[in-house]
């Protein structure tokens, strides 16, 4: 007889979804056991780190990724990560065990209320009505995360995998496709936009994607400066490029100022335009007209455009660069780079940046959670290509650790970094175990300084004084990676810094085992 969990599995075997990541319970177990070998099953030791791992694998194959989660504890220790994977438009097909369906009228222990756990964040909630109806769910599950890109949830009860699915009907397609052709008269009014500005700028944002072709064509084009958006999940133009201009700030005094000698803003695959701490005031100046390419309709219905398209922005970018005039300007844009070189004393985290820029390949993947050192990062540390910065867009913590080991996982034969604080690291310390167990490569640095830096900056600026939150400098984050099998080194000198990174770096693409080095770093004034 032919069952349920057959036809999902040849749903997986069909669409690429063979990587299970999970943290399974219970309610998982009918469908996990005696899982064929062409499954591979991959164990985190937490549920955000399920989904971390799955965001990574999902980001460097370019496809959507299967995690599976157990009932209510593993949706809800999972919603931080979901939120992360909407946000930073990632595609993902999760699997949520439920209780036996023939009981479930009677709340059993273990049985969840899960179609509003993870509030607005899925792209689509599906619980079947019917045994019968969870391959189609699965199948409409990846194209609705492919479309949405983001995560798109199936809750499944524990009994529905041995029903029978003999001349059932799959209510979803075999084959979808997205056709992203953009005609040249529906971009006459962008184009007569951009040919009558006198100084324009593009904002290149995480919507750009892997490939900055088109985006590189149209900037030459326009000889224009390219900004990068505030807070985006993913670098969406090449920052060693003589037109890359930096990070748009995240405020609305210094983002007029700064797009303040601009008439025409072209925002490609960003917002307009994120922010961080609320000022009063427009976002651009009087006279400043913004247009927007993207192909998030919730960011194109939110945005304060005079012109946006809901479009492909490769297709888009394309086609500009072949329909505008080549103007007569060009050149290279002035941005803020460097830092004073090591003077003694004790490290500071930008001393790291600058070592590891030296060094680091230009095909790296670098993932970074250190929020009071990303400004920093931003400018010491060039993305040369579209996975050469990769980063939580939603700010919650517990990305960095597993979304690094995924995306090696993903990309075998890519370095990759993890640039991490401690505080961000301990949100996300599980993952460790997943990657010194299946001996993924990755090069974490963690830049320790024993606080939450960032919320002792925030607590300064707001004027309230030093903050109620004590330091935590009893944690020692070496022991903790030991302890889950990770090898570590601390690092407290310069010539400790230098010497490990010389010794490290250059194999980093063919290492086999992740190391994490805890960087003693003291905190900026």
């Amino acid at each position: 007889m032919r069952t349920v969990r057959d036809a999902v599995f040849d749903i997986f075997r069909r669409y690429e979804l063979t990587t299970v990541f999970a943290n399974p319970g219970s309610t998982e177990v009918p469908l996990l056991a005696g899982l064929p070998d062409d499954l591979r099953f991959v164990l985190a030791l937490h549920e955000g780190s399920v989904v971390g791992l799955a965001i990574g694998w999902a980001l460097g194959r370019e496809t959507p990724a299967l995690a599976l989660l157990h009932s209510a504890a593993g949706l809800g220790n999972a919603v931080n990560a979901i939120t992360t994977a909407r946000e930073n438009r990632v595609p993902l097909v999760i699997i949520v065990g439920q209780q036996d369906r023939r009981h479930l009228a009677l709340e059993p222990f273990l049985a969840g209320r899960l179609d509003r756990l993870a509030g607005d964040y899925p792209v689509r909630v599906d619980q079947p009505v019917r045994a019968q109806d969870v391959p189609g769910a699965v199948l409409r599950a990846f194209h609705e995360a492919t479309t949405s890109r983001g995560p798109a949830l199936v809750v499944v009860p524990m009994d529905d995998w041995q029903a029978p699915f003999d001349d059932e009907t799959v209510a979803a397609p075999a084959r979808l496709l997205r056709p992203v052709a953009v005609a040249d008269a529906d971009l006459a009014p962008l184009v007569e936009l951009l040919s009558k500005a006198r100084r324009p700028a593009l904002v290149a944002g995480s919507g750009v994607g892997p490939g900055w072709f088109a985006l590189v064509a149209l900037a030459e084009r326009l000889g224009c400066p390219v900004y990068q958006e505030s807070f985006g999940g993913r670098a969406g133009f090449p920052q060693d490029h003589p037109q890359y201009a930096g990070v748009l700030p995240d405020d609305r005094i210094r983002l007029r100022e700064r797009l303040r000698p601009h008439d025409v803003v072209l925002a490609v695959g960003a917002p307009v335009f994120r922010q961080y701490s609320y000022e009063p005031g427009p976002l651009v100046e009087p006279g400043t007209a913004i247009a927007l390419v993207t192909d998030d309709p919730a960011v194109a219905h939110r945005s304060p455009a005079d012109l946006a398209y809901l479009a492909s922005p490769e297709a888009v970018c394309a086609c500009l660069a072949e329909l505008l005039p080549v103007p007569a300007r060009g050149g290279a844009f002035s941005r803020v780079s460097g830092h004073e070189p090591y003077a003694g004393g004790p490290l500071r985290h930008v001393d790291v940046l600058h070592e590891l820029a030296g060094r680091l390949p230009h095909d790296v993947v670098l993932v970074e959670e250190a929020p009071s050192a990303r400004p920093d990062l931003h400018a010491i540390v060039p993305a040369r290509t579209s996975f050469g910065f990769i980063s939580a867009a939603m700010g919650g913590l517990g990305f960095g650790v597993p979304a690094a080991v995924g995306l090696r996982m993903a990309l075998p034969d890519r370095p990759v970094v993890a640039v991490l604080g401690d505080g961000s690291t301990l949100y996300g310390v599980q993952g460790l175990w997943s990657a010194a167990h299946y001996r993924v490569g990755v090069l974490f640095v963690v830049l320790s300084n024993g606080r939450y830096a960032v919320l002792d900056r925030l607590a300064d600026k707001h004027g309230g004084g030093k903050g109620p939150w004590p330091p935590f400098t009893e944690v020692d984050l070496g022991a903790m990676a030991r302890s889950l099998g990770c090898p570590a080194q601390r690092v407290e000198t310069y010539a400790d810094l230098t010497r490990t990174l010389d010794e490290v770096l250059p194999a980093l693409a063919t290492r086999e085992t992740p190391l994490l080095l805890d960087v003693a770093v003291g905190v900026d004034p």
